[in-house]
């Protein structure tokens, strides 16, 4: 595939506004992954000053935003065709694909290489691969050549709260790992649930999302499978004695409420199916966000109030 700077027939100029190299970054995206960043780095045992914590989570969102300016970089022909991505920078012409390509690189190196000296190179070493995994593995080769992109690609997500955890310890445990997992095993409800409903947009860029390839019906039996080992995997910090019951009734209410939904995308089809995977792909996000909230409570009422 040949890649140029004339993106649906428009020619960009040289030289973005401030507001377009920001929306290269993915700012939502990026929210996300400073927030879990950020709760790893918290529960982690033993601390870390607050003037490190604070570069280490700079660096990782720098480097989350470098993948999301890789990632348009790469996409920018595909962007120009979705209905929810045809206004990027580069697909609408503020920005050249060139700029984007040389913003993602810069970000890259300077936040793997901060937060290797404010912290230690074992979380450098994961922000590396982080970056490399979603911009090579999943951009360049996973999206376009296999419906399991999500599955597979969502490892890139999936390890904030493990390198947040990583720059205070030093060391990778089994929390950290479980921390990966449900990020892990959120991704593809989230993203399926997206698929279904943007299934025409994925199917007009040539992405092969499951529902274009392999049909809704597998497409909603795959959501259920991953919503049910997700509420399981959300059960693991209470097995390690990380968290308590603080933690463990959220994560129990929450769990419930998201496989409802998935079973609701199940037993449904055509335009009422569109619908009910909207409201699922919704209350993922709600789901991940009460859930790292709750995880950050439990552990600071038993860590810093000694209650609990």
């Amino acid at each position: 595939m040949a890649y140029t700077d004339d993106i649906a027939g428009s020619a960009p100029a040289a030289g973005g506004r401030v507001e377009d190299y920001l929306e290269l970054l993915k700012p939502r995206v990026m929210q996300l992954v400073v927030f879990t960043g950020f709760v790893g780095m918290l529960v982690a045992p033993g601390g870390i000053n607050p003037v490190i914590g604070f570069v280490a989570i700079l660096c990782i969102a720098i480097g989350a935003g470098a993948s999301g300016a890789l990632n348009m970089w790469y996409d920018a022909d595909i962007d120009a065709i979705m209905s929810r991505t045809i206004n990027r920078p580069i697909p609408a012409g503020r920005i050249t694909r060139g700029e984007a390509l040389g913003f993602g690189v810069t970000l890259s190196g300077f936040a793997v290489a901060t937060l290797g000296l404010a912290t230690n190179w074992l979380a450098a070493g994961l922000l590396a691969f982080t970056i490399f995994f979603y911009a090579v593995i999943y951009t360049m080769w996973l999206k376009r050549s296999t419906p399991q992109n999500i599955v597979i690609g969502g490892a890139a997500g999936s390890f904030p709260p493990m390198i947040g955890w990583v720059a205070v310890t030093g060391s990778i445990s089994w929390d950290a790992v479980i921390l990966f997992l449900i990020i892990f095993l959120w991704t593809p409800p989230h993203f399926w649930a997206l698929a279904l409903y943007k299934k025409g947009d994925y199917e007009a860029a040539g992405v092969p999302m499951l529902p274009n390839v392999a049909g809704e019906r597998a497409t909603q039996n795959q959501i259920v499978v991953y919503t049910v080992l997700l509420v399981l995997a959300a059960f693991g910090p209470v097995l390690t004695g990380l968290v308590g019951w603080f933690y463990a009734v959220p994560s129990a209410a929450l769990g419930a409420v998201f496989a409802v939904l998935a079973f609701r995308v199940r037993f449904s089809e055509g335009v009422e199916m569109k619908r009910r995977a909207r409201v699922l792909f919704t209350y993922s996000l709600f789901y991940l966000f009460v859930l790292f909230v709750a995880l950050l409570a439990d552990v600071g009422l038993i860590r810093w109030f000694g209650v609990l």
